[in-house]
């Protein structure tokens, strides 16, 4: 079961360079919620990045790659999703709430 974030652009291999394609291009930081948001939906989709290549890479033999630091960041990734998942599922009751609210 494959629960990576899709994007429209090709798969990226370093946090860095996540950061830098998916960062917009204005003069002003981002402050507020939207770019807490944002910052943490592109660190957790690096995680998971991250955690594909390292499998990939114990599954082609690498020795530099050990089982450990891949099984770690596997579940580093897996923990950020269900924390995304979580704070998706809060935002999504608290609009309903509001929206059922009479006024």
């Amino acid at each position: 079961m494959d629960l990576r974030i899709s994007s429209s652009t090709a798969p990226l291999t370093g946090a860095g360079v996540a950061r830098r394609a998916a960062a917009p291009q204005t003069t002003g930081n981002e402050v507020g919620f939207s770019g807490a948001l944002k910052g943490a939906l592109q660190s957790v989709s690096a995680a998971q990045n991250k955690s594909s290549e390292m499998q990939r890479e114990v599954q082609m033999e690498n020795p530099s790659v050990s089982l450990e630091e891949t099984m770690v960041a596997i579940q580093k990734a897996q923990i950020g999703f269900q924390a995304t998942l979580h704070v998706r599922n809060r935002m999504v009751q608290a609009y309903t709430d509001i929206m059922n609210m009479q006024v």
